[in-house]
């Protein structure tokens, strides 16, 4: 049998597929890289965003218009999330719940074998430690725990993967170092929120990372998404840690909102003030470190003053990246009770932010130019070239390169997504 996976979403959604792959490739089925060459169609699906679910959607129909003769499992957040539209958009596939991924092999079977199966629900899979197929050879992503502490009213992706379920420290030490000795030079660490790693089994993030950075072979760390109230718990420890220079000096810190009303509204559990604390420390610790967050506009409280203080916070934090979102109800969702922004302000509204993210980028980057900086070389760029990250993490795009290896380079140009170097 020959297995094609198609991946939507998050980093850990794309280890949901590296573990789907193993799997699969463990018991013999082989991966291939088009669907023409499959007898079996895999979606693994993402719902965070409305314009992702569109993607989805879209995608899902246009499998089963292209190719109807061609069985298709749906993998992923949608099944839990809104298993009523995928019943609609595709009555003949079968589902495989992202807590469900361990039987994937099973699974495919009998669906090749003309059964339609529906396996969903909540489980205590350990994921830690599964086989895997890397999708680039020399990156190598952790999942550390499945599932959260929040009960952020906007989000429906909690649905899907639950309550916090943390995997042992034994387990994905092992994992990495398993990694690094086939010749993997990156870690990507990932969950829906790392700084909660540990809560529910008496660790902590910190603890982690100073056991795998312990770890003898030349590589580098990613630390995932951190949700600001839970680094607040961490926050001298997780500092310490992220001095070692295995780890990127990349703080993915989401605030979503400049105004403490709508953090309040969004049920966050921070402050602005908590936030910029953080950040403040971080840099104060680590100079250089670069800061990552998200941004949601027109929430349905959000009037222009909140939206002012958006701006506001931006242009005085200065994050090296702004991943933006334009507010939209989610199913099952809280906020989705309440009356949606008029589009055109939401609009408008993100526009100014994606200005005010270029010119902080733009700005940022063009300070690199001239200076010397050690990458990792990542993967062959599709356009040319070779990709490549700072210890910063900011990407690099270089003539010449190895994939897997460290190069000393040159920064000769800058635009607001990356840089360029000899």
């Amino acid at each position: 049998m020959r297995a094609y996976i198609e991946t939507f979403g998050c980093t850990f959604n794309k280890g949901d597929s590296e573990i789907m792959a193993g799997i699969l490739s463990k018991n013999g089925i082989r991966l291939v890289d088009t669907i023409e060459e499959a007898d079996l169609i895999i979606i693994n699906t993402c719902y965070v965003k409305h314009p992702t679910e569109h993607k989805v959607i879209n995608r899902i129909k246009k499998v089963q218009e292209l190719y109807p003769s061609k069985p298709l499992i749906v993998a992923g957040c949608m099944i839990e999330i809104d298993p009523e539209k995928l019943e609609k958009i595709a009555p003949s596939a079968s589902w495989i719940g992202p807590h469900k991924i361990h039987r994937i092999y099973k699974v495919a079977n009998r669906v090749v074998a003309g059964e339609r199966i529906k396996e969903t629900g909540l489980s205590l899979i350990r994921k830690a430690g599964m086989p895997k197929i890397r999708f680039n050879p020399h990156i190598h992503i952790i999942q550390l725990c499945e599932g959260c502490l929040g009960e952020c009213s906007y989000c429906c992706t909690r649905f899907a993967r639950g309550k916090l379920r943390s995997y042992p420290i034994e387990a994905i030490k092992k994992e990495a170092e398993d990694a690094l000795l086939e010749g993997c030079k990156e870690l990507q660490l990932t969950a829906q929120d790392t700084a909660a790693y540990g809560r529910d089994i008496g660790r902590s993030l910190p603890e982690l990372l100073n056991e795998i950075t312990s770890l003898e072979e030349n590589f580098r760390i990613r630390v995932g998404m951190m949700h600001p109230r839970n680094v607040l718990n961490i926050l001298e420890d997780l500092i310490e840690a992220f001095k070692s220079e295995k780890i990127y000096k990349f703080l993915h810190l989401p605030v979503q909102s400049g105004n403490n009303k709508i953090l309040e509204d969004m049920g966050r559990g921070y402050t602005v003030e908590d936030f910029k604390h953080i950040v403040e420390s971080f840099r104060e610790k680590i100079p250089g470190i670069s800061i990552a967050t998200d941004i949601i506009v027109g929430y349905p409280t959000e009037d222009e003053k909140a939206f002012q203080d958006t701006c506001k916070l931006l242009k005085e934090i200065k994050p090296n990246f702004i991943h933006l979102s334009k507010y939209k109800h989610r199913p099952r969702a809280l906020s989705s009770s309440l009356k949606e922004l008029d589009f055109n302000t939401v609009k408008k509204r993100s526009k100014i932010i994606e200005k005010i993210k270029s010119e902080i980028t733009i700005q940022d980057n063009i300070k690199l130019v001239g200076t010397s900086q050690e990458i990792l070389v990542v993967e062959k760029g599709r356009k040319g070239g070779f990709i490549g990250r700072t210890n910063s993490y900011i990407p690099v795009i270089t003539e010449k390169g190895d994939p897997g290896s460290f190069l000393k380079v040159k920064i000769n140009g800058a635009t607001n997504t990356y840089l360029t170097a000899t």
